[in-house]
């Protein structure tokens, strides 16, 4: 105290020492070791999981499982659109086939100069607005595709019979049109073995296809597919035998879901000749039934010209 009766307070200033040993550290060192269990967790799942088990989780965590593919009728990994010839190349067994019905053939065409001159001009301008629809029926087609394959998750997905087989269907847009794969699981087959009887659960869930495919006019191509290794059953069966039978009996089930006979399109067995997982052509995968809705060319309007 001054003598002037004046008081005086002193403030000592604290120095921030210390401050950077804060606890912050430790929560960034938490964070660091929470990712590095992580990656070694993964790293782990990825070398002890098969293939079949990695194509699962992939399919689990697909937006809707539709992706677009140019497989073509072969598996996802790899394989050709399936036409006329490469299906045959192939090497199906075709069980029955119904042709569509032939084009009109092309009229008489005038031997004037201004009808040639006219023709052109009018072939042009019809072959714009062709190109005009074949796209417009193109993108129609891929959204009626993408509704089809998300109606047939939901339901699958709704029904406690053949909730479990979510991951064995797979649903993929191809060139050849919305293809739907009823693949085979190691201790969960689609059939009994070596034979075309189906499992209850298998019969349920073509039945819940067939009733979601038939709101579609498409028509329908069936295949069955077997794993490469040799099959000998009664009779001296082989494995083309087994899977002609097996896309005949799920044609039969999904006929009993709903959907009309004359939209089959092709009924065929292809046994191992395209595998799912070509690396390993014996795997369980390789078993399933191929649905493929195919793609339909837009109608001619009518009074058009081929």
């Amino acid at each position: 105290m001054a003598s002037d009766g004046a008081v005086i307070i002193k403030r000592i200033k604290k120095s921030g020492h210390g401050g950077h040993h804060g606890g912050a550290w430790k929560v960034a060192y938490a964070d660091f070791v929470t990712a590095m269990m992580a990656f070694f967790l993964l790293m782990w799942l990825i070398n002890t999981t098969t293939p079949e088990q990695k194509r699962g989780i992939a399919d689990y965590f697909a937006p809707q499982s539709i992706a677009e593919t140019v497989s073509g009728a072969g598996g996802v990994l790899g394989g050709k659109v399936m036409g006329e010839e490469s299906s045959r190349a192939g090497g199906a067994a075709s069980v029955f086939q119904k042709n569509s019905p032939s084009s009109p053939t092309n009229p008489t065409h005038s031997t004037q100069a201004g009808s040639v001159h006219g023709g052109a001009a009018n072939a042009s301008g019809q072959g714009a607005d062709a190109a005009s629809d074949s796209h417009s029926s193109a993108s129609a087609q891929d959204g009626d595709f993408a509704h089809a394959a998300e109606a047939i998750h939901q339901a699958i997905h709704d029904n406690p019979d053949i909730a479990a087989l979510s991951r064995q269907v797979m649903i993929d847009n191809t060139p050849e049109g919305l293809r739907i794969q009823l693949v085979d699981q190691d201790g969960r087959p689609m059939f009994q073995q070596g034979t075309s009887e189906p499992m209850p659960y298998t019969k349920r869930l073509l039945a819940e296809v067939g009733r979601i495919i038939d709101r579609l006019p498409n028509r329908v191509s069936i295949s069955g597919h077997t794993e490469a290794a040799t099959f000998e059953g009664p009779n001296g069966t082989t494995n083309w035998e087994l899977s002609s039978a097996r896309a005949n009996a799920a044609r039969a089930l999904l006929a009993a879901g709903g959907l009309v006979q004359d939209r089959i399109y092709e009924v065929a067995g292809k046994a191992g000749s395209e595998p799912l997982l070509p690396e390993d052509p014996n795997a369980s995968a390789n078993r399933r039934l191929s649905i493929v809705l195919l793609r339909e060319a837009p109608p001619v309007p009518p009074g058009h010209q081929l």
